[in-house]
């Protein structure tokens, strides 16, 4: 598989990465080393995960997903791997996360680090990612910014200083943000070039035919700035494979874990999945392939990033992702998002 540079680092990331986020509550240890095995064999070369896994967060479970992923990377060769993970932040309600965790300050970003490379068996990170912001910002599912809310954080610039001791140390090659806004981005942008510090590579983000939100301002502000969008759910917690269409009660992250994933139980959700999936059938496609394929297509898609609970459900998401769309049918997605215009933000 072909690789391409993420942002301004020197990280060469295959254009689709393998997400772990099942890893230790849907998916065994045994059948994540196979689907690790299989994404390796298939020529990925990327793989991202995070402290707080599996989902949904648990104290039983956290840290599950990094250990298992530990497990099968001291059999491979560590060189050939481009490995991401994520310091989780502030806001949240995991206690069991260094007591909140309070803040993304030095001392807490130190010991997420130490942690993770303990349980991922490494002596460095590729790209150590800021979870969510530290500020008070609407996400996962909340759509309405309300300064009511402001809390204490930690400023951005000491955020990039802790991140910047890491770099300096060997053990992170390049820093990214997740859930972020162009607010957000464009001040660690700016921090870095007045400080010297690291200059973020690139934002991971949700994205799919359900929330193209991204291609308004953050489009404009990751392609001046050479800035890589990982896109996360591009199946949109199973949406976009069908499977809640022909059956309500399908086993999957929505009906084993309720209230969990609040961002797709907006009104407009079911209807524009529907339409997106009848798209897809009567172009001979199934749901999964048009949604994936529509992802990997996109100019400013550094990286989409696909999990599964079994091997087979890789298999698939995998070949999907390998199929060319023809310009009219992208036009007739571009009409169907003018009706049902990201339902799921």
């Amino acid at each position: 598989m072909e690789t391409r540079s993420l942002g301004s680092s020197k990280l060469a990331i295959t254009p689709v990465c393998l997400g772990t986020m099942t890893f230790g509550e849907q998916t065994s240890a045994a059948d994540a080393h196979a689907q690790l095995d299989l994404a390796f064999e298939r020529g990925i070369n990327f793989i991202d995960t995070a402290e707080m896994y599996p989902v949904p967060p648990r104290a039983e479970t956290c840290g599950a997903t990094e250990a298992i992923v530990g497990k099968w990377l001291v059999r491979q060769p560590r060189e050939r791997i481009v490995l991401a993970t994520k310091v989780a932040g502030p806001g949240r309600n995991m206690p069991w996360i260094r007591g909140g965790p309070p803040a993304l300050d030095g001392a807490n970003i130190r010991a997420a680090l130490e942690a993770s490379l303990r349980r991922l068996r490494t002596d460095y990170v590729d790209l150590y990612q800021l979870h969510w912001p530290a500020r008070n910002q609407p996400m996962f599912g909340q759509w309405q910014y309300d300064p009511a809310k402001e809390r204490e954080c930690t400023p951005i610039r000491a955020q990039l200083e802790a991140l910047a001791e890491l770099v300096a140390q060997g053990k992170v090659r390049a820093v990214g943000l997740s859930n972020e806004h162009p607010w957000g981005v464009m001040q660690f942008v700016r921090h870095a070039e007045e400080f010297g510090l690291p200059r973020v590579a690139s934002i991971q983000n949700a994205y799919s035919l359900l929330n193209r939100n991204f291609e308004g301002g953050l489009a404009e502000v990751c392609h001046r700035e050479n800035i890589g969008l990982l896109a996360y759910s591009p199946l949109a917690f199973g949406h976009l494979t069908g499977k809640y269409l022909d059956d309500p009660a399908a086993d999957g992250r929505l009906t084993r874990f309720k209230n969990f994933g609040q961002r797709y139980e907006k009104p407009g959700v079911v209807p524009a999945a529907a339409a997106y999936c009848a798209l897809a059938r009567a172009h001979g496609l199934t749901p999964t392939q048009l949604a994936l394929a529509f992802v990997r297509s996109r100019w400013f898609a550094a990286s989409t990033i696909v999990g599964a609970s079994s091997l087979a459900q890789l298999r698939e998401n995998l070949d999907a992702c390998e199929i060319e769309l023809g310009a009219d049918l992208l036009a007739e997605i571009d009409r169907l998002h003018l009706v049902h215009t990201n339902p799921a933000p």
